[in-house]
């Protein structure tokens, strides 16, 4: 997920997707993505299990800044909000 300007990067894991991005766009729980303004879903992963999905996690946030940036381009080139289509 990102912010209105792209220029916050932020990964998280969740069992269901739709909701998590609701309570980061209304931002109903408070912390890192509410204080930036994290709400614009650029990227997802569907893992098919929590054990998984989390390993991923951590990949995608050891990964550079760079990384993140080219993951995210050769899925959604144009940084598009992706909530409305899920």
């Amino acid at each position: 997920m990102t912010n209105k300007w792209n220029n916050v990067l932020y990964a998280g894991v969740t069992g269901d997707l739709k909701r998590r991005v609701y309570e980061h766009k209304n931002k109903t729980i408070q912390g890192f993505t509410q204080r930036y303004h994290v709400d614009k879903l650029v990227y997802y992963e569907d893992t098919g299990n929590i054990e998984s999905a989390i390993l991923r996690e951590k990949q995608i946030k050891g990964g550079s800044r760079k990384d993140k940036k080219e993951l995210i381009n050769s899925f959604n080139s144009e940084w598009r909000d992706l909530f409305e289509g899920l």
